[in-house]
């Protein structure tokens, strides 16, 4: 009678020591590598070392000892082929029927602080290449790579001696799903180009969700395990679980609040903002930001960039807010936002990140580097000089408008939105929108100061601004007819500041 193998060689030791006494209480024989073999044999169960299988050591520490024509013949021959089994016969070579092997763990070692020649060492060759070997052979061999499917294996082998060939293909597709986000993970780590021949990343599936951007929409979460300080460092305090909506949203808060190094507070609803404002502290900022827009804040997502304290989570309980976010919350703001189970509270850092961003379109992907935070190089192109405060307010504005829906304009004062115009189809409605906002809080327009994401295509939002008194506009010039602008401003004493950089968001 032929006999059976199995072979073992993992990384991650949990378990092993259960689907090993399954298959060999099914007779079915086991080889092992180096600390698999070490820890069988401490678990008292009767293994054979590779190495006296194949009759040839390990070698070149760890690097060649499992490439072997009598393990990859043992995996790789068709069962139901007699030219094949002719050729395992002659060659001394017994089929091995399960092969368990995890990888090294080279995506997290990503996320210490090893050098480049530590990683390297971390990248595994022989167990992809068993794996491969074994999935692509499913119809005979169960490959097991994922420890949670030792339970189910071990289940079916116990009923009927054998697994299904629909498990066996099930476990061969996790296979090269986990192979290919593994060596997309190294080919990132090694390429140096921004743009390769094919984009490949790795993520992993973080949480599937209750429903997508509407209820009849399905969705998940993954995560770039290769990333620091990116999703999978979102720390959720209390509350319900978050939605698709809730991410897309938490996103786009701590994006504005990254831009800045004074205590912000920004309110977003619908992916947009509708309040941010500097502060003295957490609680200035918050007080601020509510009034900038205290119709839109209500279900609406907090963020701020510094500690969030007692008092500010009192005020904060007094309105409906779907998300609060800061760095580090104090333990009585925790205790006081607690009274609100339904509140999802996260502690995420407010380190910025330089990713790339990533959109789908039908059958592909647009991909492009970020749109950084930016030290302006501020260009005064008017008569009239902006005073050194107006020229903060502006910068402030500006730092704004880059993560407002285009076309977006942003009305401020005192470091305090006051209006916000995006999404239109032309900039002139985008401007009224703004200005309609202010007006609608009462205030005084001629200390307001306009930012504009992109430029001016023609001198009406210039005339637009000095009917309402605005004082002073930054945008990024550019346009065949910036002196119409230019020469607007003169004529009717507005400043103006180009700063060359464009902030389109669509």
């Amino acid at each position: 009678m032929q006999k059976h193998k199995a072979l073992i060689s993992v990384y991650d030791k949990n378990d092993i020591e259960l689907i090993a006494a399954c298959l060999m209480n099914h007779n079915i024989e086991l080889l092992a590598t180096g600390g698999s073999l070490k820890y069988l044999q401490e678990k008292n169960i009767p293994v054979t070392d590779v190495a006296d299988y194949t009759l040839f050591p390990e070698m070149l520490n760890g690097r060649v000892k499992t490439l072997h024509p009598k393990l990859f013949g043992g995996i790789l021959f068709k069962r139901n082929d007699q030219i094949h089994n002719t050729t395992i016969d002659n060659n001394n070579i017994i089929a091995i029927d399960f092969v368990i092997v995890n990888l090294y763990p080279f995506v997290k070692k990503q996320q210490e602080n090893l050098t480049h020649d530590e990683l390297i060492e971390f990248i595994d060759i022989g167990g992809p290449s068993l794996l491969r070997a074994a999935a692509k052979n499913y119809y005979d061999v169960t490959v097991i790579t994922d420890i949670k499917d030792y339970a189910g294996v071990i289940q079916e082998m116990n009923e009927q001696e054998q697994t299904t060939i629909e498990t066996r293909k099930k476990l061969a597709a996790k296979v090269f799903n986990i192979t290919s986000a593994y060596d997309a993970s190294v080919a990132n780590f090694l390429n140096e180009e921004i743009f390769p021949q094919y984009y490949n990343n790795t993520y992993e599936l973080k949480e599937i969700l209750r429903y997508g951007e509407n209820p009849h929409q399905q969705a998940a979460i993954y995560a770039d395990l290769t990333q620091l300080n990116n999703v999978n460092q979102w720390n959720q305090l209390q509350g319900k679980e978050l939605s698709y909506n809730n991410y897309r949203d938490i996103q786009a808060a701590i994006n504005i609040v990254k831009e800045f190094n004074e205590p912000v507070c920004c309110a977003v609803k619908h992916n947009t903002p509708c309040g941010v404002a500097i502060g003295k502290d957490a609680l200035d900022a918050y007080q601020k930001a509510y009034l900038a827009d205290p119709v839109s804040i209500f279900g609406g997502i907090i963020a701020f960039n510094v500690i969030l304290n007692e008092a500010t989570a009192t005020l904060l309980n007094d309105t409906f807010l779907e998300v609060i976010i800061a760095p580090d919350f104090t333990k009585a703001s925790l205790e006081i936002l607690a009274k609100k189970k339904n509140v999802r509270v996260l502690k995420i850092s407010m380190h910025p990140i330089e990713n790339k961003q990533i959109v789908s379109i039908n059958g592909g992907l647009l991909v492009q580097t970020s749109d950084p935070v930016v030290d302006y190089e501020i260009n005064v192109v008017t008569k009239k000089k902006p005073s050194e405060y107006q020229i903060n307010q502006l910068v402030f504005a500006q730092k704004i408008v880059k993560h407002c829906t285009s076309n977006a304009i942003v009305l401020c004062k005192d470091y305090v939105t006051v209006g916000i115009g995006s999404g239109q189809t032309n900039r002139i409605r985008s401007a009224e929108q703004a200005i309609l906002q202010a007006k609608e809080k009462k205030v005084e327009l001629s200390e307001c100061v306009m930012s504009s994401d992109a430029f001016f295509p023609f001198n009406d939002i210039v005339k637009l601004c000095a009917t309402n008194q605005i004082s002073a506009i930054i945008q990024p010039g550019g346009s065949i007819k910036d002196q119409d602008s230019i020469d607007s401003c003169n004529e009717h004493g507005i400043a103006m500041l180009f700063t060359g950089v464009r902030h389109f968001k669509h």
